[in-house]
């Protein structure tokens, strides 16, 4: 998700930039640290839209990773567990630790955002 969302950042960046880059005759190195520095705050929202992502997925986890108790357990499997084993208020007391954490990542990334568009436009 994060490479495809660069991908596409970038792409659409230089599309805007490319002639302004080609008049200027940077070189190649040149033009891709100032693309990447006119894309910074893009990128950092698509990175933090991708570890959001991550944290809330349980599936892949517990197939990849599997659930070995302090070693690849992470919230989310252990969510899954505790309410395959019946213990509802703990694994809802998690789910809610969980829900926390990502909401606290996307309002950062929100305010970043606010703060970089105020900033530069």
């Amino acid at each position: 998700m994060i490479t495809a969302l660069s991908r596409q950042i970038l792409e659409d960046s230089w599309k805007i930039h490319r002639d302004s880059f080609m008049s200027l005759r940077l070189p190649p190195l040149s033009r891709f640290k100032w693309l990447i520095w006119a894309c910074r705050f893009s990128l950092t929202i698509a990175v933090l839209a991708g570890l959001t992502r991550a944290i809330s997925e349980v599936g892949a986890v517990m197939i990849v990773g599997g659930n070995i108790n302090r070693s690849t357990r992470t919230m989310a499997t252990a969510i899954a567990l505790e309410t395959s084993k019946g213990d509802l208020p703990l694994a809802l007391a998690l789910g809610i630790v969980l829900l926390a954490i990502v909401l606290l990542a996307n309002l950062f990334t929100f305010v970043v955002r606010q703060i970089a568009e105020r900033r530069y436009g």
